[in-house]
């Protein structure tokens, strides 16, 4: 199977996963800026989730893009990235209800956590299908960023019991991390080296 099928469905999860997030916003009853006051943490974690969403949308975009093929196990690591994905609303909006409480920020970072997971073995499949010396083994090379934000969610799911502020921080410091594009798959999928 071509990838396009794939990558239909996955943008149409993806944004069905944003719909469900931005529909946690609830209007406030006040027409003055006191009235926003409450929403600010729900509004902090859905701007953050939805970063996250782009990020996984935009990496994903361009994984299919230097993918040839798909298989089997490739459309089973995808579902299980979506399914990680599409907890991302419920996490996000425990979170943003209860003001950064231990629970809630922990399970957020659980929640990254596979999701990370289950974006790396999507790779690995992807990887595996395409060969260790294609282009996009190449251009995946160590996968730096790719291994250092699961070991920041795991270190910041149990700090969320001690200072869950400090876990807020870290999940925001590892977003920002890859914001930063990422043009390797990109390059090697035009054939730049």
């Amino acid at each position: 199977m071509e990838t396009n099928r794939l990558e239909a469905f996955s943008d149409g999860v993806l944004a069905i996963i944003i719909t469900i997030m931005v529909l946690e916003l609830k209007v406030p009853h006040g027409a003055d800026l006191e009235a926003l006051k409450p929403l600010l943490p729900v509004c902090l974690s859905y701007v953050l989730s939805f970063i996250y969403v782009g990020i996984y949308w935009n990496n994903h975009h361009h994984l299919l893009k230097a993918c040839r093929k798909v298989t089997g196990p490739i459309m089973w690591a995808n579902l299980h990235l979506l399914f990680w994905l599409s907890l991302f609303p419920f996490a996000a909006g425990w979170l943003g209800e209860n003001h950064l409480a231990a629970l809630p920020t922990a399970l957020y970072g659980v929640v990254l956590l596979c999701a990370a997971i289950a974006y790396s073995i999507l790779q690995r499949y992807i990887l595996k299908n395409q060969g260790s010396d294609s282009k996009l083994a190449a251009a995946l090379g160590r996968d730096f960023k790719g291994k250092l934000s699961p070991v920041f969610y795991l270190v910041a799911i149990p700090t969320a019991f001690y200072h869950s502020w400090i876990s807020a921080c870290m999940y925001v410091g590892v977003a920002f991390m890859w914001l930063v594009p990422d043009r390797r798959i990109e390059r090697a999928v035009a054939g730049e080296k």
